[in-house]
């Protein structure tokens, strides 16, 4: 080996060892850098006669690897809209709110909403997922990413649907034999029970619907159903419905309508006119069980309402959000009701440490890496969503200033070659000719 050979060598040492200072400070600046993957140093040796084995001095060169698999540890945060990956995958993201934007991959997951509602997180990425539809279905299209917008919906109502009753018709109430359908809402036959129940409509709005009884017959009860409102709300005029009510000579529930099989339920039918806008009503009006005392009876005390179940809610507006283990985003709102909005996905890769990095704590796709698998969170290989929950860097001090030390070392070494060999050159320049 000569001596300008164990300068080459020197300074590759010295080329070596800068490129490890700066993965190691790389590392230690970004120690609380959300979701930061440690970068690792592998040196390697490089003959100076390629193929020469033996007598061949040996180089070092650095290579400047990731580590993108493995996980930091979450750590918990009080924001519904900061997450971590518990497992493999990465979120998927755009650097800006634009369809056309760049799409790349990160863990860094301190999403907060911009001034337009759409989620990004510290580095300015954009959050990508699926929209829900109304059944909370995931579009065919699987490729199909929107921006998660928390502030899309303004608020939220839920028609009545279903509406239970429990009340009691007074047995030895006198009975109207001659009764004819529609003489209790046209004020001709006067209902012995009668009360007004508010449902909701499809709006939120709180719509009366009167319920009134007459006897007329041993057990026999008939009922109607009217619309207490503004007549115009109606596309067709009340009463709504109509029927009988039969009871058992215990004063428990026997039928409604004649139903065959028994039944204590019915459907009403809302119909609203096209001018409310209201979409159309169907409420099962349930009066309790066959042969039990749950909801209507017939005993001989004083007819009451003892209580209504509608279901349904008013008008409520978007209060917050929260994100479940398999990446759904549920709106909550003010009145209780909550609603899935997006789904995140997961995207996975079969080689994750051959990601590209670029700014922002993020990667893309490359050949090493392999194209992106977007699946659906905790299935599969891709990992379960934990909101309220950050991933903490890899990076572990205590190794870090390790290699700071080390590589200090290595690079003084590595000086002192060049300046040892530079002195052997002095002293065979200055050997006398001749």
């Amino acid at each position: 080996m000569s001596l300008y050979s164990a300068l080459t060598i020197g300074v590759a040492g010295l080329a070596a060892n800068s490129m490890a200072l700066g993965a190691t400070s790389s590392n230690i600046a970004n120690v609380n850098t959300v979701g930061y993957k440690n970068q690792t140093i592998n040196f390697q040796t490089f003959l100076n006669v390629p193929g020469m084995a033996g007598n061949a001095s040996a180089g070092v060169s650095a290579v400047i690897g990731q580590d993108v698999t493995t996980q930091g540890l979450p750590t918990s945060t009080s924001s519904p809209t900061d997450l971590s990956i518990s497992g493999n995958g990465f979120f998927v993201v755009r650097t800006s709110a634009a369809a056309t934007a760049q799409q790349e991959y990160t863990r860094a997951g301190s999403f907060t909403p911009d001034e337009n509602g759409d989620l990004k997180n510290a580095a300015g990425l954009y959050l990508l997922g699926w929209q829900l539809d109304s059944q909370g279905n995931i579009p065919t299209n699987t490729t199909t990413l929107s921006l998660i917008n928390v502030s899309a919906l303004s608020g939220k109502a839920q028609a009545t649907a279903r509406l239970g009753i429990q009340a009691n018709l007074q047995s030895s109430s006198a009975a109207v034999p001659g009764y004819v359908v529609g003489q209790m809402t046209a004020g001709t036959v006067p209902p012995a029970f009668q009360r007004t129940i508010n449902i909701y409509d499809s709006q939120g709005g709180s719509q009366p619907i009167s319920f009134s009884f007459v006897k007329t017959g041993a057990n026999a009860w008939a009922y109607e159903a009217a619309y207490a409102g503004a007549a115009g709300n109606l596309s067709s005029p009340n009463p709504i419905g109509t029927g009988t009510v039969t009871f058992n000579s215990d004063g428990t529930m026997k039928n409604v309508n004649g139903a065959a099989p028994a039944s204590g339920s019915f459907n009403l039918s809302i119909p609203w006119a096209a001018s409310t806008g209201l979409a159309a009503q169907t409420v099962a009006v349930n009066l309790g069980a066959v042969g039990g005392t749950s909801g209507l009876t017939q005993f001989d005390s004083a007819s009451t309402l003892n209580g209504t179940s509608p279901d349904g809610s008013p008008f409520g507006a978007i209060t917050g959000v929260t994100v479940a283990k398999d990446g759904t985003v549920t709106a909550q709102f003010s009145n209780g009701l909550s609603q899935g909005v997006y789904k995140l996905p997961i995207a996975t890769f079969t080689n994750a440490d051959g990601l590209g990095q670029v700014n922002g704590n993020a990667y893309i796709a490359t050949k090493g890496s392999g194209a992106a698998n977007i699946n659906q969170a905790n299935t599969g290989a891709a990992g379960g969503i934990a909101a309220q929950s950050l991933e903490a860097s890899t990076v572990d001090l205590a190794t870090e200033f390790t290699n700071l030390i080390t590589t200090q070392r290595a690079y003084s070494a590595s000086a002192r070659i060049v300046t040892t060999a530079d002195k052997m050159l002095q002293e065979l320049e200055q050997l006398p000719s001749g």
